[in-house]
């Protein structure tokens, strides 16, 4: 890495002018002496690469667009490139490049870092040059540095996240309006926290991304996006989100990363009942939040914006002007290593669930159901049932049990001829597990504790 003299500004580069790029561009030029001020550093602007030289951006001046994303990053004359395309190509191919050639990069694009944040990791500190990536996880929330500095010598036990604000603000809708999944979707279209094509949202792809990355810090291990078991926000009526709130619970899809028995690691991403009570449970709309548990520290959230245009250019600013300083000084920011993860299957997961099952109301379905429950050894902790005419709803609140005994039990309560459909099936999290009195004696349901 060519050192800088201390009296030039650090130049940068950035690829991609969509959302985020536009925003930055906008800080970059119009507030270079307030950025110098705050910051200590002087950051210049030199080019921005774009799919579409000939289209006029408002506010970018043509003279720093190019077409040739190439020739950017490999330009001596650049010190930082910022990647701001997205997606795997060919943006892994021109963060490698900038590494290669001694260039810092900052970029905000997950499914890279997810994918090939180890081998992107090693390549640039053989260079001895900086990747950083706060804006990958949580928009404008500062919790990489915090994994990757200020915890650096914490004993992790658990990272769970709200990191995606499009389920969140159509699960906040379905909690405090009532409505259906399809109407919350379609709301959230309407107003532009959703993409036409919602699946790498409400499927969880863009959750399972962020899980991998935030447990490879957490756990100084290799995560990829594609390790991460995932499930999403489909398929939860507004029946069950209801139901949870009667129970003291909120529906959020959350990020989880922790370490369980012998030292293994469970990564993963699922719709979840969190206790009312719970931090997590007040975060509302589109927000993001990051939930740390550790041995010394205790725990610690950060909350915040995360996505949107201004919130992800400001953490992609606050690298720039880490990777401007390190430049500067020529260092580079801490790599911690990184081992083997030892991923614990899903199947071998434990928690508490929450079940729902529709069934004909008529005599001993009630024992036959329970009786499923205990042969797979799903101990139930409480139990309510709602009418439905001819039908009855019944709702199970389970004690811990292992991930593959529930699966096996939901199979069996298909196959028996009382049961007419089995809903929602929920992990939920942040609860002491012991016998509670919650769903019992309830108005309007006849809640009992079974086993």
């Amino acid at each position: 890495m060519a050192e800088i003299a201390q009296d030039r500004a650090v130049r940068v580069a950035v690829l991609g002018c969509g959302t985020v790029g536009r925003a930055l561009v906008g800080l970059l030029l119009d507030d270079a002496a307030g950025i110098a001020e705050r910051s200590g550093v002087r950051l210049a602007l030199v080019g921005v690469a774009v799919a579409d030289p000939t289209k006029h951006r408002v506010g970018v001046p043509a003279e720093l667009i190019t077409g040739d994303a190439k020739v950017l990053v490999t330009d001596p004359e650049v010190d930082v490139v910022v990647e701001l395309i997205g997606g795997l190509d060919p943006a892994r191919e021109l963060v490698e490049a900038a590494l290669a050639a001694g260039k810092a990069v900052v970029t905000a694009n997950k499914a890279l870092v997810a994918a090939h944040g180890a081998s992107l990791a090693a390549t640039a500190s053989a260079a001895g040059v900086d990747l950083l990536y706060e804006a990958a996880v949580a928009g404008a929330i500062p919790i990489i540095r915090p994994l990757r500095e200020s915890l650096a010598g914490e004993r992790v036990q658990r990272v769970t996240g709200i990191v995606n604000g499009t389920t969140n603000f159509i699960l906040t809708l379905m909690a405090e309006e009532g409505v259906s999944y399809e109407d919350a979707l379609g709301e959230a279209q309407r107003l532009g926290y959703a993409e036409r094509d919602p699946s790498a949202d409400v499927d969880g792809h863009d959750a399972a991304a962020k899980a991998a990355i935030l447990a490879g810090l957490a756990f100084r291990c290799a995560v990829v996006g594609d390790d991460v078991p995932r499930q999403g926000i489909g398929a939860i009526p507004a029946a069950d989100v209801a139901s949870a709130a009667r129970m003291g619970f909120v529906v959020k899809l959350l990020a989880v990363a922790e370490l369980v028995a012998d030292g293994a690691l469970s990564v993963r991403v699922h719709p979840s009942l969190v206790p009312a009570a719970h931090p997590l449970a007040s975060v509302r709309g589109a927000f993001n939040a990051v939930f740390v548990e550790g041995e010394a520290c205790g725990e610690l959230m950060l909350y915040g914006r995360g996505a949107g245009g201004m919130p992800t250019a400001s953490a992609v600013l606050g690298d720039v002007i880490d990777a401007a300083h390190n430049r500067l000084s020529n260092s580079a920011a801490p790599a911690p290593p990184r081992g083997p993860a030892r991923l614990l299957p899903p199947s071998e997961v434990r928690c508490p669930y929450y079940l729902s099952v529709e069934v004909a109301d008529q005599p001993g379905v009630l024992a036959a159901v329970a009786t499923a429950f205990g042969r797979h050894q799903v101990s139930i902790r409480s139990m309510e049932q709602d009418g439905l005419g001819e039908e009855a709803r019944l709702i199970f609140l389970t004690h811990t049990a292992r991930d593959g005994d529930v699966q096996a039990t939901l199979a069996e309560l298909a196959d028996l001829p009382a049961v007419r459909r089995v809903g929602a099936v929920l992990r939920v999290v942040g609860v002491v597990d012991e016998p509670s009195a919650a769903a019992v004696d309830r108005p309007g349901g006849a809640g009992a504790v079974l086993a």
